[in-house]
């Protein structure tokens, strides 16, 4: 039994107007809207929408929506705030603490993080990697709470290398941005990239995988690139389905809306989407807000729920 998990930052559930939202343009499997309506999912795979402001005023931000995702906890509330961007110190200790991957490392379970990243990037964060570095860093990098939540539990981050050998997968799926700086990745259909995440999944018992760049499409209010994006997300989440065994799950959500409205490049007051496919179907729907993910992929991975939250 495998259970796969794929972020997807920045997509909401809006209206239904493809003049400012690409997902009702074509029938992906995130085109789902604000009334709970959107295409019929494929192999029995259902859909709910979480609410993502989490009783906090402000728009939703991607350091405390993906903490909150990949903890359980109101990482809002805890803050008082949304945050954007990277982790601050307080949602650190939040992660290194509560982390998913931890708690799934405590019960012995494996997991793996699919994302490849350049060696000197892994390097700048303090991540021990083998291989030379692709370039010098120009500036300091910070963690993003993805990082932060899997060095939490002890796993291994993969690199380029891994995505050259077919052991990891670029975060645009088929290496055409690293391609083009000069980094010779082999390209890669989303295809062949799902059949890459399918095989490490099968290796473990938890799998993820992080895609960003619906968030940036949304802050550049381009249709263009929302489509290049949500086509590319969509060839591969559809391979995933049709390749899941009886027993496995598949898990899709995201942290805040942003590309569900491009008269604005501002995130959204939207719910988001949460799918789920084998095991997961039946239970997204109860997911009614970003602290249930992580319960809900904890108890797939046969861990069981996240202790008591913590206090304010």
């Amino acid at each position: 039994m495998s259970l796969l998990f794929v972020f997807v930052d920045g997509v909401g559930a809006g209206r239904p107007d493809p003049a400012v939202n690409p997902l009702a343009r074509e029938p992906f499997l995130l085109s789902r809207f604000e009334d709970g309506s959107g295409p019929p999912l494929p192999s029995g795979g259902r859909a709910g929408l979480a609410d993502a402001r989490l009783g906090v005023d402000g728009r939703p931000q991607s350091a405390t929506g993906q903490t909150t995702i990949l903890t359980g906890e109101n990482a809002p509330a805890l803050l008082g705030k949304h945050l954007l961007g990277f982790p601050n110190p307080r949602l650190r200790a939040l992660l290194e603490r509560r982390s998913i991957y931890r708690r799934l490392a405590e019960a012995g379970r494996r997991a793996v993080f699919a994302n490849a990243y350049p060696v000197a990037y892994l390097r700048a964060l303090g991540f021990p990697v083998e291989g030379e570095a692709e370039f010098a860093m120009p500036r300091r990098v910070r963690a993003s709470a993805t990082t932060v939540a899997f060095a939490a539990g002890g796993g291994t981050f993969r690199s380029f290398e891994d995505a050259r050998a077919g052991r990891g997968l670029t975060h645009d799926l088929t290496a055409r941005r690293a391609d083009e700086l000069g980094l010779k990745l082999p390209r890669r259909t989303p295809e062949e990239a799902a059949g890459i995440f399918l095989g490490l999944a099968a290796g473990a018992d938890f799998a993820a995988f992080e895609f960003f760049e619906t968030d940036e499409a949304g802050h550049a209010r381009s249709m263009e690139r929302a489509l290049d994006a949500l086509t590319r997300l969509d060839r591969f989440l559809r391979t995933l389905v049709a390749g899941l065994g009886p027993e496995d799950s598949l898990v899709v959500t995201s942290d805040h809306g942003n590309l569900e409205d491009l008269s604005t490049r501002n995130h959204t007051l939207a719910r988001v989407p949460v799918l789920g496919f084998g095991q997961a179907a039946a239970r997204v729907e109860a997911v009614e807000d970003l602290t249930g993910v992580a319960p809900l992929l904890l108890e797939l991975a046969g861990v069981g729920r996240a202790p008591a939250p913590l206090p304010a």
